[in-house]
């Protein structure tokens, strides 16, 4: 069946039997696919049907698909012309793992992060009344994006303005009651029907009419009506917003889904259809453990067990081990997630601690600000986030932790290039974004067994603090039995001493820096190494002395160049008077596509052979640069 589907239009001829067989080839893929190069399994595999259903329905690109988050867009860009290109998903070159604009047509807009589907349906619906168009926008958001006050925000204005546009809620924590759905399905379609709705507004007009009472009976109607509506319409909140509401319908029935989509498409203003699917469904590893299949390295398809067994621990590992351990000889401490507690390392501590956890949901502004007020009533909070979410939380990390010098520790997972996600998850400004805050301590270890040292630290100092680190596994073991130390805030480390070049690395830079300055140093430039540590306060006393004592200072940063790391050194430098090349490398002023994170590294120039090239061209356009200044003195002289 996949070999005559193409596009979505041949999808409209093919029988419900061959639809059902599609489905089963598309997961087919997609769990061949996704055992080789990672990615997001479970969430894709809960919405085959729902993509058959809304292709039949529409006419995309003609009509708007937008995905919430479009961590489960894998089955339309398979109906959608990318067949072919599907096994190179996520690879250096190949198919994003999100929509991509430039990658299709029917790819509406780039997302990556959630609850933002409504909004953008909400304007492109808008944009399509004002010039006369008549395409039919839909947005598609699960119930965990739904959690996001962005989403509300989307429905209220959604609502008022009653634009015709309609909302797929893809709600996979329930059970389907065929019962219930039954029941509820069959109120929608009534109450949905054009030929009831002028029935309903005939009736209604004429009861206002009758003499004296009409306007009495009428209201009272519609009291008696909307009692009865709590009881039997479990979409009250949805109806009191201004949408129609239209569910819950069982999200793995083609017929279904594509009936009450062109049911929707007749109704005046907004429409939301309730879906409840099965998340993972197809492949039941997946089924029985949704979370680990959310997203996932590659595995094995028999046993469904990752093939990257005994290796060094992740830093999310790390951390997660690390505070749980803190937190036994430290009552204050409470952790806070926003929806991440796997990936973030915190579900050991939540088994652990269960009083003391919290998940927020998809709401990053309400954890940043829920932690200050924890932090205000004597506790101390630690908020694991990845550093790409954190930067929906800017606002509040500013106003209500760090102005207010609240005690609360933001854990930055994912920082740097996080590899085939691409864009919207790499990590690379959260240096810039951060260190210009007041009173905010910020840094980023060199390793795993230093992450235990930094947050050990973090947990002693009365201050806002950020610790930043990679996704992926550490370099070496981790021995967990060593006592922790506390680090002096603000003191970077010399690995190696040289004298003519310095290099300042931070992060997992530094084990990088110190490969390259072994390739230097074969070519005859000494180096030295410093693991900076600390990006705020820097170690102004250690920066200074080794601009006094090298030719050439080298700053190394899996950050964006602006305004970071590299930055904070020059800045000093000025400030202090002292002039000294100084060649800053890092991330340039681009967003970087997906790819194995080696491959990223190495195009950026931050790997051990890209840095040695790096100093080994800079030092010699330098001198270049010193004769030519020495000959034109020569001359003038």
């Amino acid at each position: 069946m996949l070999d005559r589907v193409n596009f979505p239009q041949d999808l409209k001829a093919l029988s419900l039997e061959e639809l059902k067989l599609l489905a089963s080839e598309i997961r087919e893929l997609i769990i061949e696919t996704v055992s080789k190069t990672g990615g997001h399994l479970a969430p894709n595999l809960g919405v085959v049907e729902l993509t058959i259903a809304l292709h039949r329905a529409l006419d995309s690109p003609k009509d708007k698909i937008i995905w919430d988050v479009g961590h489960q867009c894998y089955p339309h860009k398979i109906l959608t012309g990318r067949k072919d290109k599907f096994p190179t998903l996520r690879q250096y070159k190949g198919l994003g793992g999100f929509p991509k604009k430039e990658e299709s047509a029917h790819d509406i807009f780039d997302t990556g992060h959630a609850s933002s589907s409504i909004s953008v349906a909400l304007g492109l619906a808008e944009a399509r009344d004002r010039q006369g168009r008549d395409e039919v926008i839909v947005a598609v958001i699960g119930d965990g994006s739904l959690t996001g006050g962005m989403a509300y925000e989307a429905l209220n204005q959604t609502g008022h303005l009653k634009t015709n546009l309609i909302v797929i809620l893809n709600d996979n924590e329930m059970s389907i009651a065929s019962n219930v759905g039954a029941l509820s399905s069959y109120l929608s379609r009534i109450r949905l029907d054009p030929a009831y709705n002028k029935l309903k507004h005939e009736i209604e007009e004429h009861v206002k009419k009758i003499p004296a009472v009409g306007e009495w009976m009428y209201e009272v109607g519609e009291h008696i009506k909307d009692s009865l509506k709590q009881f039997v319409v479990p979409g009250m909140l949805f109806e009191e917003l201004g949408f129609k509401y239209i569910g819950p319908i069982d999200g793995h029935d083609i017929t279904s889904i594509e009936q009450n989509l062109n049911l929707a498409r007749q109704v005046e203003g907004p429409v939301l259809l309730h879906l409840l699917t099965k998340k993972g469904l197809g492949y039941k590893p997946a089924e029985e453990n949704p979370d680990k299949f959310h997203g996932i390295s590659p595995f094995n398809i028999k046993t469904g067990e990752s093939e990257d067994k005994n290796l060094p621990p992740t830093y999310t590992e790390v951390f997660g081990k690390t505070l749980t351990e803190i937190a036994r000889i430290d009552e204050r401490i409470i952790a806070i997630t926003a929806a991440m507690s796997s990936g973030t390392g915190l579900n050991h501590f939540r088994e652990v601690f269960p009083e003391r956890f919290y998940d927020v949901g998809i709401c990053e502004q309400h954890a940043v600000t829920f932690a200050a007020s924890l932090a205000l009533g004597g506790f101390l909070p630690v908020v694991a986030i990845y550093s790409t979410f954190l930067e929906r939380a800017y606002d509040q990390v500013i106003q209500d932790v760090c102005l207010q010098k609240l005690h609360v520790i933001f854990a930055l997972d994912r920082a740097g290039l996080v590899g085939e996600d691409g864009p919207t998850h790499h990590g690379v400004f959260d240096l810039s974004y951060l260190r210009h805050i007041p009173g905010l301590v910020l840094m980023s270890p060199k390793n795993g067994q230093e992450l235990r040292h930094m947050l050990y630290t973090a947990t002693k100092i009365a201050s806002p603090v950020a610790i930043r680190y990679p996704r992926g596994r550490t370099e070496a073991e981790v021995n967990f039995l060593e006592p922790f130390k506390m680090l002096e805030i603000g003191k970077a480390e010399v690995l190696f001493k040289g004298k003519k070049v310095a290099i300042l690395a931070l992060g997992r830079m530094v084990e990088v820096s110190a490969k390259a300055a072994e390739l230097l140093n074969k070519k005859g430039i000494s180096c030295t190494v410093v693991n900076a540590r600390f990006v705020k306060p820097l170690d102004e006393t250690l920066v200074s002395s080794i601009a006094n004592s090298h030719e050439v200072i080298v700053t190394v940063e899996e950050n964006s160049l602006l305004g970071g790391f590299g930055s904070a050194v020059l800045e000093f430098l000025s400030s202090a008077g002292i002039q000294k090349p100084v060649l800053r490398l890092g991330l340039s002023d681009e967003f970087i596509t997906h790819g194995a994170p080696e491959i990223l590294l190495a195009k950026s120039g931050l790997n051990a052979e890209g840095i040695a090239f790096s100093v080994e061209k800079f030092l010699r356009e330098s001198f270049n640069q010193r004769r030519i200044f020495s000959f034109h003195r020569l001359i003038k002289g």
